[in-house]
């Protein structure tokens, strides 16, 4: 009785932990939720974003990730990206432009010890984030909001 108990205890534990953390051992399932939680989490900034109320964005570009939930996180970031620039471009920086500078910066704070499998997802990012229509240079407000975002996604991101 007391080893049936144990055992059963063990496999409950196991599968609250395999359910918990991430689908291959390197990427929070927070991660994978689509552009959505992102753009969610990063209404927050730049106090502390965490994707699904406990990942930081930096967790979501492990060392380890697989092919298929790092193009995941990409297509998630990069579309929130898209979005939030185009807002930030329309509101002249403001909070649209704070929660860009956070997403690039807890992006290149997750990408700086993965031996460089994120360093094209970083520049795809940037691109998103930096992009002005017809190369019209931003504007000293949308920067300056963009920096106040980028260096606390780069601290606590």
């Amino acid at each position: 009785m007391r080893f049936a108990a144990s055992a059963l205890l063990a496999a409950v534990c196991l599968i609250v932990a395999l359910g918990c953390g991430s689908q291959d051992g390197s990427t929070p399932v927070a991660c994978l939720e689509g552009a959505g939680a992102y753009e969610k989490a990063l209404r927050e900034a730049p106090g502390e974003v965490l994707l699904g109320g406990e990942t930081p964005i930096s967790d979501c570009l492990a060392s380890n990730q697989s092919g298929g939930d790092l193009a995941r996180v990409g297509e998630a970031t990069v579309e929130t990206a898209t979005t939030l620039n185009a807002e930030a471009r329309k509101a002249d920086g403001g909070q649209p432009a704070v929660e860009l500078g956070y997403l690039l910066g807890a992006a290149q704070r997750g990408a700086e010890d993965s031996e460089g499998i994120h360093a094209d997802l970083v520049r795809r990012l940037t691109v998103a984030a930096r992009f002005a229509p017809g190369k019209e240079p931003l504007s000293p407000q949308f920067l300056s909001a963009y920096r106040e975002g980028f260096d606390a996604g780069r601290a606590s991101g």
